[in-house]
């Protein structure tokens, strides 16, 4: 699971290494967008976490469908599913595919 960020927790400083050429290219999107630097790049940390995060979230939830699978053998297929769904909101809605 993704973690949290704790409240308690205060920013703290940390070093980032960027070349001359990306220096000019946050330096223009910041002065573009009026907004600084550290701003930009505080941003990009975040929607980098954010992104990250669901990933690994789906990674972790497809393994844990896979080693349940060899487990159990258990699964669905996509037609399973595709009949199912196509019968919700019908007079006979059929049941979950197990």
């Amino acid at each position: 699971m993704a973690a949290k960020p704790s409240p308690a927790l205060p920013a703290s400083p940390v070093s980032l290494k960027l070349d001359g050429e990306e220096r000019t290219r946050l330096a223009a999107l910041a002065a573009a967008r009026k907004r600084s630097s550290h701003y930009l790049m505080r941003e990009a940390v975040r929607e980098y976490l954010t992104r990250e995060e669901a990933r690994q979230s789906f990674r972790d939830e497809a393994t844990v469908a896979w080693r349940d699978y060899e487990e159990t053998g258990r699964h669905a297929t996509q037609a399973e599913l595709d009949g199912w769904i196509d019968s919700l909101g019908t007079r006979r809605p059929r049941r979950a595919p197990k």
